[in-house]
């Protein structure tokens, strides 16, 4: 996949080089401001806007699109500010020039299409309104699960955003993989420091810290920075495998950032693009804990990759996929019930199970019906242990613990749990239990 920036180009505003475009044609080639055409609408940020809607500049970017996909062999794009290129004069328009002309590209119809679903101008975010063909980063998601993960909401919009987000991609057709989950990206915090600091730390960069999101929601476990405060250390270890876990386990396509699977931190700063040394670097000496973490992600994966329940084609209807079974998705609150209206809408609930049954939507290539083992994931953002009572049939006879993230090394369960059982979750803990028996 390759991160394309299309939206604007190095000549900036108007104060700006004249390097190519502005000489050229630059009524043509640049979105200007609708009441004085001296200055350029900036929808990006960085001081000018390209006009993809002119037909020589949608020119330049289909021969440069198909260019990468015919002769590098690219198997997509991730569009940065795509709401941007999809402006028709200056509201951002679906049935743009930019994107109807891609939903008609017989070459470019078939890659992988990414947006980034924002930009900087009015109107600009655009998160769950692309075409079919589109997949989207879910912002979204990211705030519901640092928010979770820190104890500032409840489970009403965590449903949405672990079950693929309906409410966002359900429409026109689209898939929950649609739904491109993260929890970092190359801009902000890496995941290690998420947990670590609760402020940036962008002195490096030369700007008293004005630079880069304040607005992180951020939990530093404790302290600010780093400390030899066991506790605190055992505690943030923890909540990153949290964070891998209900980002890997979660519907959709989740997207990783390069380091965070072995704990690599930048020292608080959100804003590090302009920091080529080791504060941006990934450190390849890891020590014993990012070892494990890395193995502890391997799992993960190799989980996800093993058992499509995880890789759902389909969005869950909340219904029973064969007559007689359990619903495809059914939340259990600790008591071992059915989770509740109140406690959906109550902003204090921090224990929640997500049954995901094995009997799939999705068929095989000659129509048949598609089976995997159902899990129990039982998720605590709460700062204290909690005891969850295993639902019955149709749900479960029988349990397996598969992985639970107060352990750095997974360790597969040798005894099952018998319905009815209790299974503790630690404050900030996440269990995952395979149905051996229904």
């Amino acid at each position: 996949i390759l991160d394309v920036v299309y939206n604007h180009t190095a000549e900036g505003n108007q104060l700006g080089p004249t390097l190519s475009f502005r000489g050229i044609a630059n009524e043509s080639y640049y979105k200007l401001g609708a009441e004085d055409p001296r200055y350029y609408a900036d929808y990006t940020g960085c001081g000018n806007t390209l006009n993809a809607s002119a037909p020589k500049v949608l020119q330049l970017i289909m021969d440069s699109l198909r260019y990468w996909v015919e002769e590098m062999h690219v198997d997509g794009f991730r569009f940065d500010l795509a709401s941007a290129l999809a402006r028709s004069f200056h509201d951002v328009d679906m049935l743009s020039a930019f994107l109807t002309t891609m939903s008609q590209d017989p070459v470019l119809r078939q890659v992988k299409l990414i947006a980034e679903p924002w930009d900087v101008g009015s109107g600009g975010y655009q998160v769950g309104e692309f075409p079919p063909l589109w997949t989207e980063w879910n912002d979204k998601y990211r705030d519901c699960m640092r928010d979770w993960w820190r104890s500032e909401v409840g489970v009403g919009e965590l449903g949405w955003r672990m079950s693929g987000s309906a409410d966002l991609y359900s429409s026109e057709g689209r898939r929950p993989y649609s739904s491109i989950n993260f929890v970092t990206a190359h801009d902000g915090f890496t995941l290690r420091d998420l947990v670590t600091y609760q402020e940036k730390h962008n002195e490096a960069n030369g700007e008293d810290n004005r630079d880069g999101n304040s607005h992180n929601r951020a939990w530093n476990s404790g302290i600010e920075g780093e400390t030899d405060d066991a506790g605190i250390i055992e505690l943030r270890r923890r909540r990153i495998r949290d964070f891998l876990t209900t980002l890997l386990l979660a519907s959709g396509t989740p997207m990783l950032v390069a380091g965070d699977e072995m704990g690599r931190t930048q020292r608080g700063n959100n804003n590090a693009y302009c920091q080529d040394n080791d504060i941006s670097w990934i450190d390849w000496e890891l020590e014993d804990w990012q070892r494990e973490l890395f193995e502890f992600t391997r799992t993960l994966l190799t989980i996800r990759r093993e058992h499509r329940v995880f890789r759902q084609r389909y969005f869950f209807q909340g219904e029973p996929v064969r007559e007689g079974g359990p619903e495809d998705l059914a939340w259990f609150s600790p008591d071992g019930q059915l989770t509740s209206g109140e406690t959906w809408g109550a902003a204090d609930t921090r224990a929640i199970g997500m049954y995901l049954a094995g009997n799939l939507r999705s068929r095989t290539s000659d129509g048949r019906p598609q089976h995997d083992s159902s899990f129990l994931l039982l998720l605590n953002s709460g700062h204290e242990g909690v005891d969850f009572k295993l639902p019955g049939r149709p749900y479960g006879q029988l349990y397996r613990s598969i992985l639970s993230t107060s352990d750095p090394i997974p360790v597969l369960a040798q005894v099952e749990n018998h319905s009815e059982e209790v299974v503790h979750v630690p404050a900030f803990g996440v269990n995952l239990l395979e149905v051996t028996k229904h």
